[in-house]
């Protein structure tokens, strides 16, 4: 009996990982082809949207310290294909929003990309003046997609729900200040499934996908299946280590591998952190060429770093507080 109820659990558990290999390999073939001066195009889950396989990190392309350098990078972005465009509230205390909105105000530039920002706020108050402050440092009327920042710690989901800023958003969508609802976070999948299994229909969900991230609390394993049942769109982001790209270089890894395998998971969007005109052209380059992995370069590749992978080595922003936001740390009460 025993024998057969394990047999049994063996075949469900069988039956959902093939029906979500199914599932990620529809969206994956939903994939269209780069035009002449494009980038290859995925829906964005069931908003109707089609986004452009790589992104624009909003927090690094400000670390171009020159302003009109900075606004033609994101013109060029822009013009190479990327439409999908990351930003917070909190990055660099508003810098980052602020040289965004320039560059897209001018030229007609903001009606060519899905505009995307995150909402620090964990209550009704703040995530209203989050609302507020970035449609005016973004010079726009509405912002595409509101992202709760951060879903990081335990009772981050409760706070959302109990506190009144999940309100925050339904209000700011219902008076067209807001067209789609989602959330982030770089912790723990456990705590992402959580903030899933709120009573509330998301648009979207962004988390780490990286070559790493299978071997160590995995979000491709645990919280993508999740995702693509319910046609929520898939945002990835630290394709590279985070940070500096820490995966640069370690255990023999590229930058077009980290990107290859990424563009290879069913994420419609990887958003990637892009500090100058040369990167942003070597990243095109590497999206516009993609083309879907062979299953034995891929089993070859989480292969080679499994054995790193597996202690969260390379990953430090699923287990150290230094990589979380100062205003997310002080909600907690955590040291900044």
């Amino acid at each position: 009996m025993a024998s057969e109820h394990l047999t049994r659990r063996g075949f469900v558990y069988s039956a959902a990982a093939a029906s979500t290999a199914a599932l990620a390999e529809e969206l994956i073939a939903q994939t269209t082809e780069a035009g002449a001066a494009g980038l290859p195009m995925r829906p964005l889950g069931r908003t109707g949207v089609k986004v452009s396989i790589l992104g624009l990190g909003g927090a690094h392309i400000r670390q171009i310290k020159d302003d009109a350098e900075c606004i033609r990078a994101m013109h060029m972005a822009v013009d190479e294909g990327i439409n999908f465009f990351d930003n917070a509230w909190d990055y660099r205390d508003g810098a980052c929003e602020e040289i965004m909105g320039r560059a897209l105000a001018a030229d007609g530039y903001r009606q060519k990309v899905f505009l995307m920002t995150k909402n620090c706020g964990r209550d009704y108050k703040m995530s209203m003046q989050c609302l507020e402050d970035s449609l005016r440092r973004l010079q726009t009327d509405h912002i595409d997609l509101w992202q709760f920042h951060e879903i990081n710690y335990d009772n981050d989901p409760d706070w959302v729900f109990e506190r009144g800023a999940i309100k925050a958003a339904l209000e700011a969508r219902k008076a067209g200040k807001v067209r789609f609802i989602g959330f982030t976070g770089h912790k723990d999948p456990r705590i992402h499934l959580n903030m899933l299994s709120k009573p509330f229909d998301w648009d979207t969900c962004m988390m780490p996908v990286n070559v790493m991230d299978a071997h160590f609390r995995s979000f491709q394993n645990n919280v993508i299946p999740v995702c693509l049942k319910r046609k929520i769109g898939v945002i990835g982001f630290k394709g590279l280590g985070g940070g500096a790209g820490v995966f640069i270089g370690k255990e023999g890894l590229t930058a077009e591998d980290c990107l290859r395998y990424a563009f290879d998971t069913p994420v419609a969007v990887q958003v990637v952190g892009m500090t100058s005109i040369d990167q942003i052209r070597q990243n095109v380059a590497i999206a516009r060429s993609y083309k879907p992995l062979p299953a034995a370069e891929k089993k070859a590749l989480l292969a080679r770093v499994k054995e790193v992978a597996g202690d969260g080595r390379w990953e430090a922003f699923k287990t150290q507080l230094t990589f979380d936001g100062r205003v997310h740390r002080q909600q907690h009460g955590f040291p900044i």
